[in-house]
């Protein structure tokens, strides 16, 4: 059984209240504070919507392609429906996005302690997404070589 109090520490975890929700919830604070439900709806619908414009697509050719009508995307970029994990790979798939970049958008605390630690964590996997193969298996056991050994 694990120390409640502890376990929320150790993560920095703070109690806190969301509209949508009956009950408090605990979350850890972002940059800009602890975001709502709501807020972070908000950010993946500018993060989809601005996506699709950079694609150059229109809400009808990407409603398409997924096998929605443009009323039923149109909700996801109006932050008036959420999207199941399925339909995010979907997206990504036909977007050319990966789901970190999504949640990076919403969450990049999720990333570092500091707005450019996260920057920088995320310009990272950007550029080892773009290696090939064998150089990403070079690397790999050179950053296994530098991490210091796990204790017990």
């Amino acid at each position: 059984m694990v120390d409640l109090s502890s376990y929320k520490s150790a993560r920095d975890l703070v109690e806190t209240t969301d509209p949508e929700l009956e009950r408090p919830v605990y979350r850890r604070p972002g940059f800009d504070g602890i975001q709502t439900s709501h807020e972070m709806d908000e950010r993946i619908s500018a993060f989809l919507k601005n996506t699709r414009e950079a694609k150059d697509l229109s809400r009808a050719e990407l409603a398409q392609m997924l096998g929605l009508s443009v009323s039923v995307y149109g909700r996801y970029e109006r932050s008036e429906s959420r999207m199941t994990v399925p339909r995010l790979i979907h997206l990504c798939e036909l977007m050319g996005f990966m789901p970190t970049d999504m949640i990076f958008a919403t969450a990049p605390h999720l990333w570092g302690e500091t707005p450019e630690e996260a920057e920088d964590r995320m310009k990272l996997t950007k550029l080892v997404e773009r290696l090939p193969h064998d150089t990403m298996r070079d690397l790999i056991r050179l950053l296994e070589r530098m991490m210091p050994a796990e204790q017990d």
